[in-house]
């Protein structure tokens, strides 16, 4: 026994004892599959849907908007100021992603270690919202390229960061939506210039995020004085939700998956790290993300793509609005069927079929209305590429530490597709872009194929459960099992026998 456990407070009765519930007795669940159950889950629901959905989404839009004001700038005449080539200005656009892919993976790890991820993000958005207003006073290719370099580290922390807080939080048929609604920030920011109001955001995410439900050893757990009926420790430390929300947040995960949604004492973050790079899922999943983002990486030049219509600036920046304002209502709808129906390969790969479509009306016409046509359809993309990391979340569940990799390892590695998109668009391939248009096609057909192996993969192992319950229970992690029967109040034999409902999304 520890110093610190020898300052606690006598237990009546010992660890086995029915005293030792008193506190999860006071917080005791509504009955599962009831009305009251339903009402509880709802009102949980709707909070977090009003204070943390809007919080990432503004957040989503400035990170954005700061990553990407160079394409505006370039407009304005940025390369004339600084006197930059094509080639320098691709290296402007590529060298965020040298610092910004890599960091992904040990942030996430961070993230799911940290018990205010709170603050870990706000901080690296005050960080990022700093770096970007430097950006402006920049005067040659160096300054630009330094600041382009450090702004890629904080921003590493965030998109794949708040999808993992996400899934901490929403279940596997809530998580597409909520994502979607995110993403959504990132399509409207496209249309938008920024400023340093990031900062502002940085700071005052640091109250409205929530932080982790924390889970601890039972006879951590459970030291309750029971004379003065008052918590020695805390469970969990979201401050805007009460103990019941929590302890419910906490069962509403366990329930989905079957397991409770924690790391056990093997499960180091460098053990989840070591899971998800053995796991084969993870491997395809980056390249599919490689793929998919260098088939989009027309976004990196959308202001010149809408400049080839022959408007001048002011015209062309309004014009470039639209094709994402259309996009962003539609990733939201694309996510609301996606989860009311469960289905993950069509509602992400349909979207990319339709960006084929919209390449090929470019290669095929000049005309104003039909290259304005295929830009609607080709920032449609980003549609299905909203919902690639929930699907990595959907086949990688437990443990937490693995799943916090593999979308740190995914995103990062997609992101590798920017870098190569950054040199796949030379003016002097424009105004047609033929070969841009091909190599992003061409990208877009592997990113297909790898999503169909995935999607096989997944059904494979859902009938292999079809076929065998047994399974189910094998790969259950006794610890998690245990922890979920605790939340909801069941035997752990009944806690089993739910688990064998668990299929994976596809």
């Amino acid at each position: 026994m520890s110093e610190k456990e020898k300052d606690w407070p006598d237990v009546v009765g010992d660890e086995n004892s029915n005293e030792l519930d008193t506190q999860d007795d006071l917080h005791k669940l509504p009955e599962n599959g009831s009305q009251e159950r339903a009402m509880a889950e709802q009102r949980l629901v709707r909070k977090l849907d009003t204070r943390l959905l809007p919080t990432i989404f503004l957040i989503f839009i400035l990170n954005y908007i700061d990553r990407n004001g160079v394409t505006t700038a370039r407009l304005k005449g940025m390369q004339q100021d600084l006197h930059i080539s094509d080639i320098q200005y691709a290296t402007v656009i590529a060298i965020l992603f040298v610092s910004y892919c890599p960091a992904q993976i040990p942030s996430n790890m961070i993230l799911n270690k940290v018990s205010r991820p709170s603050l870990y993000i706000g901080c690296c958005a005050v960080l990022w919202g700093l770096t970007s207003a430097l950006t402006g006073i920049t005067k040659d290719f160096g300054g630009i390229i330094a600041c382009r370099l450090f702004i890629g580290l904080p921003e590493a922390a965030f998109y794949p960061g708040a999808i993992f807080l996400l899934s901490r939080w929403y279940t596997k048929k809530e998580l597409a939506f909520r994502s979607a609604f995110l993403y959504a920030g990132l399509l409207t920011a496209n249309a938008f210039g920024g400023g340093t109001i990031t900062i502002f955001f940085g700071f005052t995410s640091m109250w409205l995020l929530p932080d982790y439900v924390r889970f601890l050893p039972s006879q951590l757990r459970l030291r309750v004085s029971i004379r003065s009926n008052k918590n020695i420790l805390q469970p969990n430390n979201t401050r805007w939700l009460s103990q019941s929300e929590r302890r419910l947040a906490q069962a509403r995960l366990s329930e989905d998956a079957g397991e409770a949604d924690k790391d056990n004492s093997e499960d180091s973050q460098l053990q989840g790290l070591i899971l998800a790079v053995k796991d084969p899922k993870v491997a395809i999943f980056a390249f599919m993300c490689i793929s998919q983002v260098l088939g989009m990486s027309f976004v990196q030049f959308f202001p010149t793509l809408t400049e080839t219509l022959g408007f001048n600036t002011t015209i062309t920046l309004l014009l470039t609005a639209p094709p994402w304002i259309v996009s962003a209502v539609i990733c939201c709808l694309n996510a609301l069927h996606a989860d009311k129906t469960g289905e993950r390969f069509f509602h992400i790969m349909g979207w990319a079929w339709t960006v084929i479509l919209g390449f090929i009306i470019a290669i095929s016409t000049m005309s104003t209305a039909g290259r304005y046509v295929s830009l609607f359809l080709m920032s449609s993309g980003f549609v299905g590429l909203a919902m690639t990391l929930v699907w990595v979340s959907n086949a990688i569940p437990r443990p937490p530490a693995k799943r916090a990799a593999a979308i740190g390892i995914v995103n990062g590695f997609g992101n590798i597709g920017n870098i190569m998109g950054s040199y796949a668009w030379k003016a002097s391939w424009g105004p047609e872009y033929h070969q841009s248009i091909a190599i992003c096609l061409s990208a877009l057909v592997a990113s297909t194929l790898f999503a169909l192996v995935i999607r096989q993969m997944l059904v494979r192992e859902n009938r292999k459960l079809d076929a065998d319950e047994r399974a189910a229970m094998e790969g259950a992690n006794r610890a998690r099992v245990e922890e979920a029967a605790r939340l909801e109040g069941i035997t752990f034999e009944q806690a089993m026998e739910r688990r064998k409902g668990y299929r994976y999304l596809y």
